[in-house]
């Protein structure tokens, strides 16, 4: 089987990595040179466009920043569509709107192409550890062809349903991330001012009611000061406003999901950009 992999950021770079030690792989990325890296280490092809990296391709996947990011690698004379082969397949791992994968659906099945959006859950760490979690929209069949290529990075892989669903299961999960963080961070900032050890607090607490994913794997970094890990708040606020979106079209109400992404609007008026989506704590501490 013969695969491409479209965009080798912080998740791609990784991702393409372990289906490059059981597949045939040839890559794209918008920097060429980040290309010519990783196919030079891990003994894959080098694409100068994601038509030229789609070419014979069994399945392309790509996981890049954002919708128009998506429809430049799929749409248009270079773009990965043009290259497929008729009843190939697209998995989209990006976190993109409903809008842009409704879209994309309409537009491969037009050409005798399968699309499904694939978004994932873990981080960097379970992209370099292959223990994401990737939550699929689309047709059971172009599903069951996909779904043993994505078990390749995956620690849960599974179909919610027709196509949009996995974004819109995408989107449930950072609305949930989004609550949990900020009463991390607020709890974490009330030991500091209670004057507790917050290392202390924690190792009792995450084994009751209140352990997280977030807890357990944040809390460290966020009482060292250390917010270069993990996913950035421009990101998150991406997809954020994605949910808020989507939500408004759906008549459901995200009053808190709705509150922390201006609190992550503070944290980018900090010059925080670019921290992970732990600083929220960073925030409460400079309001004092």
């Amino acid at each position: 089987m013969k695969l491409a992999f479209l965009g080798l950021g912080t998740m791609g770079y990784p991702m393409a990595g372990h289906l490059a030690k059981t597949y045939t792989v040839t890559v794209y990325n918008r920097t060429a040179a980040k290309a010519e890296a990783w196919a030079a280490e891990h003994n894959g092809h080098a694409a100068t466009t994601p038509r030229e990296a789609a070419k014979d391709a069994d399945i392309v996947l790509a996981c890049v920043g954002n919708d128009d990011d998506l429809r430049s690698v799929t749409l248009g004379e270079d773009g990965a569509f043009a290259g497929m082969s008729p009843d190939a397949i697209f998995v989209d791992h990006t976190t993109v709107s409903a809008q842009v994968t409704a879209e994309l659906y309409a537009a491969a099945r037009d050409k005798n192409l399968h699309f499904v959006d694939a978004p994932v859950s873990g981080g960097q760490a379970g992209a370099v550890n292959g223990q994401l979690s990737i939550m699929c929209g689309g047709d059971q069949a172009a599903f069951e062809r996909a779904e043993p290529v994505m078990q390749t990075y995956a620690k849960l892989c599974r179909r919610i349903g027709s196509s949009g669903a996995g974004q819109m299961t995408k989107m449930c999960n950072q609305i949930a991330i989004a609550g949990l963080v900020q009463g991390l961070s607020e709890a974490l900032h009330f030991a500091q001012k209670a004057g507790l050890d917050g290392q202390a607090v924690v190792e009792v607490i995450s084994q009751g009611a209140a352990g997280s994913w977030q807890m357990n794997n944040r809390h460290a970094t966020m009482l060292d000061d250390h917010y270069d890990h993990g996913f950035a708040v421009d990101w998150m606020r991406k997809d954020l406003g994605i949910c808020l979106a989507a939500a408004d079209a759906h008549g459901a109400s995200l009053p808190v999901t709705a509150l922390v992404d201006q609190f992550y609007k503070d944290v980018q008026r900090m010059g925080g950009g670019r921290w992970d989506t732990s600083a929220l704590l960073k925030r409460l501490q400079a309001l004092g």
